[in-house]
């Protein structure tokens, strides 16, 4: 014996689609099982009622979205808009350069030619004092 066929009202399985609902929660709505939504689906009809739907619903985001922005001043609803429909981004230009602009100076020894007499002999104490702690 054949199951019986499920009954989806066409204007009801619109209103969830406009909702974004998912295939489980509008089978769950028409009492009946995600294959069967999945497998009418593939009935071109059934399927462009679906989209119909979920366009219908997007549209109702963005204005929602777009009211939001321009009534409310909310920035959040702004920059998200700003960034999905005008192709705004942001972009961070990190950079890392030595002295002067140039190459980064990697030594596995330090360069004392810049440092003074008077600082050489200060660094030259501190080595002895730690060598007299009987450190290396």
């Amino acid at each position: 014996m054949a199951r019986p066929e499920a009954k989806i009202d066409p204007v009801e399985l619109e209103k969830l689609c406009q909702l974004q609902c998912t295939d489980e929660e509008i089978a769950a709505f028409f009492n009946t099982s995600t294959r069967t939504i999945e497998r009418k689906r593939k009935n071109p009809k059934f399927a462009e009622i679906m989209e119909r739907g979920k366009a219908k619903g997007r549209v109702s985001v963005r204005r929602a979205l777009i009211r939001m922005a321009l009534n409310n001043n909310n920035v959040a609803a702004a920059i998200f808009l700003s960034k999905n429909l005008l192709g705004y981004k942001d972009v961070v230009n990190t950079e890392h350069t030595g002295l002067g602009g140039g190459p980064i100076q990697i030594a596995a020894k330090p360069d004392y030619s810049q440092l003074s007499n008077e600082e050489l002999n200060q660094l030259r104490l501190l080595a002895e004092k730690t060598k007299s702690n009987g450190r290396t």
